[in-house]
């Protein structure tokens, strides 16, 4: 049996195929990012699954433990996803068989892309109806709502409403009556179509390729949590878009702290169920010990960290990955600098804020007393987890202010997987620490209490005195030089990508915006900066310029006096008297040395 005749064996064409169209996500995760691991979590072995609608083609190779229906409007994507489902029916949600059912229904690319417009069109509702009708009582459905208020839309340089590539078929604003706006008109959208909504989580920080999945429950609740924090900055500083107005890492970690980032989620993802019972009251079993995050770190390959919510609090969950074991330290120890130990990921998450957000607080508010405090603790810690050779070894080489979370007087590190491969100095770690401390608030355009003509490097030396201790600009390059080769190891950069890092951190300027997105806001902070410091600039050389013209006309004075008391007859009198003792004074000098010149040796001696 050839190739083409296995894929049509697959399909089903009930009518109303798009022929010349593709929904095939064009950016994809390792191994399908969170979404993916989600599914293979809800999905048991066995179930029958109906995938709805375009799916990365990894989510599908992450459902091998089951039998896959896949429900696709585009021809052409069905040929190309026939060998990783089981069945494909092709043609929207009216093609699908009345008489069957299935376990669990995935709709994670939306209800708008499964709806094919060469047919009768259903609407949200109508597609939705649909899929609870295809999913057997007790079963449940994973359903994906864009929010059209969200952070990719606060900081999109484009409008939405002007959109006029060929898929805005639908503009989904908040006037827009057909889609649920929030997660409360989702949850009465799904009770009326006879579903009981669960679990919710906030995607970012893109809907359609999402990073990070939170619990937004415990978004509302958990504004302190470094956890949140960590994850919100760090899904966020990967931003799809090339250029943005504003920096969405500050404006979620802020919509976090008021309690609004479920709110601000560029999409929620719901996970509900079809009682079996009319009468029941609460969601099943699957519901319980579900993640409370998701989130895909590190370079492609790596896997999807779970944060679980047990009895005793937050727990590390296991590594979602396809592959069977990760990369072990021994293969890093020769060429890199860090490697990632999931090994390390075992026990409670530790609680506390971000060191990073509290700096930072503390710099906003010039509060010079709580810094000292912070960074006296911080550096006290780092002594703490050094050998007797003053080198620190694991997670505590690499814990920076953005992996460091504070409870009190209890530093800890809050992603311990990620570790140095061989112990480094103490002063260097810190300088690391500190440095990308001052990267971030210098290039961020944050206020802060340090005169505005320190550089990073200065300002770097600057925190190591408030932390008690004395680094100089030796030992920043140092932590510079090792910070490109961590980072190097973090996102697989080779040896000239590394080099060509180093470079570029070595050269960081306060008047440069930071790295990542390009934000308006933040590129007019870096103007203005460099405005300053032009103005400053010029004003010296402005200065210098009028101190060389103000010394010029002084020593033209000084000549022009001269000139003037060469002239005089005083002075022609003077030089009359001095010139005669002058030349006595010099033949004196010559008839000794013909005297001292005779002598003989005998003589001189004498």
């Amino acid at each position: 049996m050839t190739t083409e005749t296995a894929s049509a064996g697959r399909m089903t064409l009930p009518g109303g195929e798009m022929l010349a169209w593709s929904d095939l996500p064009r950016q994809r995760l390792a191994d399908g990012g969170p979404v993916a691991a989600l599914a293979a979590r809800l999905v048991p072995p066995g179930a029958r699954v109906l995938v709805a609608g375009p799916h990365d083609p990894a989510l599908l190779d992450q459902l091998g433990h089951a039998e896959v229906t896949g429900l696709l409007r585009s021809h052409p994507d069905a040929v190309a996803l026939a060998q990783r489902a089981a069945h494909l029916v092709v043609g929207g949600p009216a093609g699908l068989p009345d008489d069957e059912t299935y376990d669990v229904v995935i709709a994670a690319a939306g209800l708008d892309p499964v709806e094919s417009v060469e047919g009768a069109r259903l609407g949200w509702d109508g597609v939705l109806a649909r899929l609870v009708a295809a999913l057997r009582p007790g079963g449940a459905l994973v359903l994906r709502v864009d929010n059209p208020l969200g952070l990719h839309r606060l900081v999109a340089t484009t409008p939405w409403y002007a959109g006029r590539d060929d898929s805005a078929w639908t503009i989904g604003g908040v006037l827009d009556r057909t889609h649920p706006a929030n997660r409360d008109q989702l949850r009465e959208r799904l009770t009326a179509a006879g579903l009981r909504p669960g679990a919710c989580w906030a995607a970012y920080a893109d809907a359609d390729a999402p990073t990070a999945l939170l619990d937004a429950d415990h978004l509302d609740s958990d504004t302190g949590s470094g956890l949140f924090d960590a994850v919100l900055h760090g899904a966020c500083a990967g931003f799809p878009s090339d250029t943005v107005l504003q920096d969405p890492s500050r404006l979620a970690v802020d919509a976090l702290h008021a309690g609004r980032a479920a709110d601000l989620a560029p999409g929620w993802l719901v996970l509900a169920h079809r009682p079996a019972d009319p009468a029941e009251a609460t969601p099943p079993a699957v519901d319980r010990d579900l993640p409370v995050v998701l989130v895909q770190t590190g370079r492609p390959g790596v896997g999807v960290l779970e944060v679980l919510h047990g009895p005793s609090g937050w727990r590390w969950g296991r590594i979602a990955t396809t592959e069977t074991d990760l990369p072990a330290a021994a293969p890093f120890a020769s060429r890199e600098a860090a490697y990632r130990d999931a090994g390390a990921l075992s026990g409670p998450v530790p609680a506390g804020r971000l060191l990073r957000t509290l700096l930072l607080d503390a710099a906003l508010r010039r509060d010079l007393a709580t810094l000292r405090t912070l960074l006296h603790g911080y550096a006290g810690w780092l002594a703490d987890q050094a050998d007797t050779d003053g080198r620190i070894p694991g997670a505590a080489a690499l814990a920076s202010a953005d992996n460091v979370v504070v409870d009190g007087e209890r530093y800890a590190v809050l992603d311990p997987s990620w570790r140095a491969t061989e112990a480094l100095p103490a002063d260097v770690v810190l300088a690391r620490g500190l440095w990308r401390f001052a990267t971030a608030l210098l290039t961020g355009g944050y206020a802060h209490p340090w005169p505005s003509t320190l550089d990073v490097a200065g300002l770097t030396v600057v925190l190591g005195g408030l932390a008690g201790h004395d680094l100089n600009r030796a030992t920043v390059a140092e932590a510079v030089e090792a910070e490109a080769a961590i980072a190097a190891a973090l996102h697989g950069l080779d040896t000239d990508g590394r080099i060509h890092l180093a470079t570029e951190l070595h050269a960081v300027t306060p008047t440069d915006p930071p790295v990542g997105a390009r934000s308006y806001q933040q590129l007019r902070e870096a103007w203005l900066r460099q405005r300053e410091e032009l103005a400053r600039l010029a004003a010296l050389t402005a200065w210098t310029e009028e101190l060389l013209t103000s010394r010029e006309r002084a020593l033209r004075r000084a000549e022009t006096t001269i000139g003037l008391l060469s002239g005089s007859l005083s002075y022609r009198v003077g030089r009359l008297a001095i010139t005669p003792a002058r030349l006595a004074k010099r033949g004196a000098r010559a008839a000794k040395r013909r005297a001292t010149a005779a002598l003989t040796p005998k003589e001189e001696q004498q």
